[in-house]
């Protein structure tokens, strides 16, 4: 449980640190703007791409805000950055860390979801009876500490897999291309494609979220300090976003491309259009259900919040509505 241990203690510095006054994006910018300094969890990629699309198209701007993403990397750790006031806003991968926080009393909401579904992926070899998650019950599995941590709890409470069959991950595929018994964890936008290029082979593709893992993904994060002195940012910041979304995945994203790639040099074109289209055949951003880009449900986070306290997470007591607020959403 290292993740959890690690996102604990980010936790417990961020409690402090919100706990006394501090002076959320009040700085006025260029123009009377805003400032707004978003975190996200990665380095400038297709996956941020609404968020980068908002601001290059001026929809930021256009509602009274001055945003600076602040991409992430190995090492960082969003909800540091938030309890150092190095950002105001930051993005939350999963509902897990979502979870976490509340679990730990932080006082930060998820305010918006832009992934409905949660991108994350199995893979396995073609051609070895592997047509069904249930099929990879006994197989080899690589995955990363985190994820030992998060979406490993739903597969072993909803198939029976054990952790013995967990193998540690380093984000290096070889190990994975080298055994065709193995299976290996990813993101349907990134690992796939890559693990073609490499080996040659398209791996057979199990999304989670669509065999009912409940998780959101790319979620915007608000400290309560913020949402009480400027709710007007926060929903300036979320409706621009959600638009951003909209227009990168259906109208001209090469203004957010170009800046993703000034951001993240080692990243290519080739790789952004796939994933771009993997999110909308996928209906990662906008889910099944017909809801709004962003939006949240009670509903889900009830779910997200049975599933982890039936299998020890969290204490029953907790509140999942500690974790997030509708307030800001797209109804």
């Amino acid at each position: 449980m290292k993740a959890f241990r690690a996102i604990a203690l980010a936790a417990a510095a961020l409690l402090a640190a919100c706990s006394g006054p501090k002076e959320d994006a009040k700085a006025p910018a260029e123009g009377g703007r805003t400032a707004i300094r978003f975190a996200t969890d990665w380095r400038a990629q297709a996956e941020h791409g609404g968020f980068y699309q908002a601001l290059a198209s001026g929809e930021y701007a256009r509602r009274g805000l001055d945003v600076q993403i602040v991409q992430g990397g190995p090492g960082v750790n969003v909800p540091q950055l938030l309890a150092a006031g190095a950002v105001d806003l930051g993005m939350g991968s999963n509902s897990f860390i979502v979870m976490n926080l509340a679990n730990e009393g932080v006082p930060v909401k998820a305010v918006a979801a832009f992934m409905q579904k949660d991108p994350q992926v199995l893979m396995a070899h073609p051609d070895t009876g592997a047509e069904r998650i249930a099929d990879l019950k006994g197989r080899p599995i690589l995955l990363s500490d985190a994820s030992v941590s998060a979406f490993w709890v739903w597969l072993k409470a909803k198939y029976g897999f054990t952790d013995d069959q967990v193998r540690k991950y380093t984000f290096n595929p070889a190990p994975f291309i080298a055994d065709k018994r193995a299976v290996q964890q990813g993101y349907v936008t990134s690992e796939p494609y890559t693990i073609q290029k490499q080996a040659g082979f398209a791996p057979k593709v199990f999304l989670l979220a669509d065999e009912g893992y409940p998780g959101y993904a790319t979620m915007v994060l608000a400290p309560d300090a913020l949402i009480a002195r400027n709710p007007a940012a926060v929903q300036a910041f979320v409706d621009a976003t959600a638009k951003g979304w909209r227009d990168y995945l259906y109208g001209d994203p090469s203004a957010a491309d170009a800046l993703i790639r000034k951001d993240n040099p080692e990243m290519t074109q080739d790789v952004l259009d796939q994933a771009r289209e993997k999110m909308k055949s996928y209906r990662i951003v906008e889910g099944d259900e017909g809801l709004p880009v962003g939006a949240m449900t009670d509903a889900r986070w009830t779910a997200f919040a049975d599933l982890a306290k039936a299998q020890g997470v969290y204490p029953a007591a907790l509140d999942p509505k500690r974790a997030y607020t509708l307030q800001f959403a797209p109804k």
